[in-house]
């Protein structure tokens, strides 16, 4: 691992910075700590967890969340691990759910096969800085045909100014087998610039399929540049769920490859872009093998002149006959200053295929607004109801408990910015 480590170092000191997308010249990496100790050792016992972070953690409900509808849970604080749990029956099963530091030590063999295999250092720069600094994270096997009925969960706290968070989550679902994962992320906010270049490795095997959900919800100083990937197998599929909400700068886009007969993907996302961010995110989908299919529905919303881009690939391969891809991209607009682009890129090598996308941009119809205020309601409110239900088709595929933070975070959004 070491030397991997210094390999990765190797590779991002001789790339370049993206030369597309947001500007990150604001980043320093002279200033950014890359590695932060949480003054504690994991535990698997909430009640040993030291008062301070337990206390952070109440607060945004993981305990809870566990205790009502949750099959494990893994809490990351800084740059470690804190506490992780998994229920008995499913360790009874053969399922692995644990924290990456300890899966290297007991799981060599198959982190020696996966580990950054699909998202290799060479990708982009910020892999390779994972690559060389990563730290914390979750490892996730589920063996053939076991089926996960309730949710695993990892939460990450990055709560240090001027840091780096740069956790690796690598989840193996094999033939048969069924998951629902679910990733939170958040920080506070400081005065200094954070970044987060975290890395998702997800295998789904034949026949299997994975649910990976993520609300993230970072603070305003945030960079957000996370690498997501999976790679899935003949009939199997992989459902993305995603939020983004916090950050200055995200650029984010998760990849699915399909490369087994019938494999299908499905991303499911909403951007909302305030006062000084600038969110450029969107999906990738690579069509390797015949009769794959997938599904891209996005939503993003802008306000107080923040900037929300959706940018997507669909890459068709020439094999890859009697492939379907649908593509809807709905942006709104709550002002006259803010910005919302839709950027997609279809790359068809295939005749035999099916291919539909549709965009559409728009402002918060003056009509409709007026019509539920005739009804009563204020105008604020009638706002913040088309909002709501402009997001509905997203928050419905979530968790309740993550529908409830989604609705709370666009209400938290909107109070006394819009209009």
């Amino acid at each position: 691992m070491r030397e991997f480590r210094l390999k990765s170092l190797e590779i991002y000191d001789k790339t370049e910075l993206p030369t597309w997308g947001p500007s990150l010249s604001e980043l320093d990496m002279d200033n950014i700590v890359t590695y932060v100790r949480p003054d504690t050792e994991m535990k698997g016992n909430w009640s040993e967890v030291p008062e301070e972070i337990k206390d952070t953690f109440d607060k945004l409900g993981i305990p809870k969340a566990e205790r009502e509808s949750l099959a494990g849970v893994g809490a990351q604080y800084d740059s470690e691990v804190v506490y992780h749990s998994i229920r008995e029956e499913l360790v009874k099963l053969g399922v692995v759910y644990t924290d990456m530091e300890s899966a290297l030590h007991d799981y060599e063999d198959i982190i020696k096969e996966y580990f950054m295999k699909l998202v290799p250092p060479s990708d982009h720069k910020f892999v390779a800085l994972h690559g060389a600094v990563w730290s914390g994270g979750s490892f996730v096997y589920v063996p053939e045909g076991v089926e996960v009925s309730y949710p695993l969960q990892s939460y990450f706290r990055l709560n240090s100014p001027g840091a780096g968070q740069f956790e690796h989550t690598l989840i193996i679902v094999e033939k048969g087998a069924k998951l629902h994962f679910i990733e939170g992320c958040s920080a506070p906010k400081y005065n200094v610039t954070n970044l987060h270049a975290g890395c998702v490795e997800l295998y789904v095997k034949e026949g299997a399929t994975l649910r990976y959900s993520t609300i993230e919800n970072w603070s305003r100083n945030m960079l957000n540049l996370n690498t997501k990937r999976a790679i899935v197998e003949k009939d199997g599929a992989i459902e993305w769920v995603s939020g983004s909400f916090g950050s200055r700068k995200s650029m984010l886009y998760p990849m699915s490859i399909l490369k087994g007969e019938r494999a299908r993907s499905e991303f499911t996302g909403i951007t909302f872009a305030g006062a000084g961010q600038h969110l450029d995110t969107g999906t990738k989908v690579v069509h390797a093998a015949p009769y794959t299919s997938s599904t891209v529905n996005t939503k993003s919303i802008s306000k107080s002149g923040g900037t929300a881009v959706y940018r997507g690939s669909v890459r068709v391969a020439a094999n890859a006959h009697h492939s379907k891809s649908t593509i809807s991209c709905e942006s709104l607009m709550l002002d006259d200053f803010s910005r919302s682009d839709t950027i997609p890129v279809l790359d068809i090598m295939n005749d035999e295929v099916e291919i539909g996308h549709e965009a559409k941009i728009g402002r918060i119809s003056d009509d409709a607004i007026y019509y539920l205020m005739t009804r009563g309601i204020s105008e604020e409110e009638a706002k913040a109801m088309i909002v709501r239900g402009f997001a509905e088709p997203i928050a419905k595929e979530l968790p309740l408990e993550y529908a409830v933070e989604m609705n709370n975070l666009i209400k938290l959004e909107l109070e006394g910015s819009i209009g």
